[in-house]
């Protein structure tokens, strides 16, 4: 029952990040790095409001715990929260740029090269174990990607960077359990906003005044930044990296499809079919899972006794 929740929390997540762009293309005449500014800054305060209103014994019992650890599990709780947040902001800035400067197809890219760039990182740095059918799923997105890059080498070189940036991010949270996971958002993005903070002076632009701006923004704060992730960092309490890797691949899949019947981006046969590839390997990766009846047995109880 409980791993359904996590199963459930990871596709929301990529889920719901699949619609990004309907609140980025809007304000796509605003720099990239004036988004992710004010993305950064005003999720750390509705974050911090939060948490300081409503989650303050939250607070003290993570204080307390983190207090008990011995010196050896403090740094490696700082360290992994730190470097997590390190990694998020590039990763933002980056897939920011290329959706709004490059194409919506090359931030598709990305997240289709990430679920095998954290399944294989996953592999050799956490030792995490795939079944064959999962290692034959990973090589149908090998192939997909490949049909994907073909005449597409500078949307490949975009979508490499981002996908190396989220998938060391997936990584360094797969351990990092031992804080509140909304806590632990909030520690990063804190951390990922006093790394900004000096650059913001020099670096941003004149301050937004138009209202879509902000309703934008809003729902970039809200639904794509602290729900999504935190329904990530949730899901890695219950599975293993590599399952919420190949969970990623809904994402792109939204975007394809954004792409195509709302943006009217020109699509070819090849890439129809790599797409078409990649629904495969997810449910080829999943299949214990989708096709499982003791899962559903399981799923129905869960609903009935709701």
């Amino acid at each position: 029952m409980r791993l359904n929740k996590f199963y459930l929390a990871a596709f929301l997540a990529f889920f719901i990040w699949g619609f990004f762009s309907l609140a980025l293309k809007p304000i796509y005449n605003y720099a990239s790095l004036d988004i992710l500014f004010y993305r950064v800054f005003f999720s750390v305060v509705l974050m911090l409001f939060v948490n300081i209103l409503f989650r303050r014994e939250v607070i003290r019992k993570d204080w307390e715990l983190y207090k008990n650890m011995d010196l050896m599990q403090k740094k490696q709780t700082a360290l992994l929260t730190f470097s997590g947040a390190f990694f998020l902001m590039l990763n933002w800035f980056i897939f920011i740029y290329v959706m709004n400067h490059v194409s919506l197809k090359s931030a598709s890219i990305a997240y289709l090269i990430c679920p095998i760039l954290t399944t294989v990182l996953a592999f050799f740095i956490l030792k995490e174990k795939l079944s064959k059918p999962q290692w034959i799923a990973v090589l149908i997105s090998v192939f997909a990607c490949f049909l994907l890059s073909l005449n597409h080498i500078r949307d490949i070189f975009y979508s490499l960077i981002v996908a190396i940036t989220y998938a060391l991010f997936l990584i360094s949270q797969r351990n990092n359990n031992k804080l509140d996971k909304f806590l632990t958002l909030n520690l990063q993005l804190l951390f990922t906003a006093v790394l900004l903070l000096p650059f913001y002076p020099k670096y941003s632009g004149a301050i937004p005044v138009e209202p879509l701006f902000y309703i934008c923004l809003g729902f970039i704060v809200v639904f794509f930044t602290i729900i999504p992730l935190f329904l990530n960092l949730y899901a890695l309490k219950g599975i293993n990296s590599s399952t919420v890797g190949i969970m990623m691949y809904i994402n792109p899949i939204i975007n394809f499809f954004l792409a195509i019947f709302l943006y009217k981006e020109q699509v070819t046969w090849l890439q129809i079919i790599s797409y078409f590839l990649i629904l495969i390997s997810i449910v080829i990766f999943n299949e214990k899972i989708i096709f499982s009846k003791k899962n559903k047995l399981v799923g129905l109880k869960t609903i009935v006794s709701k």
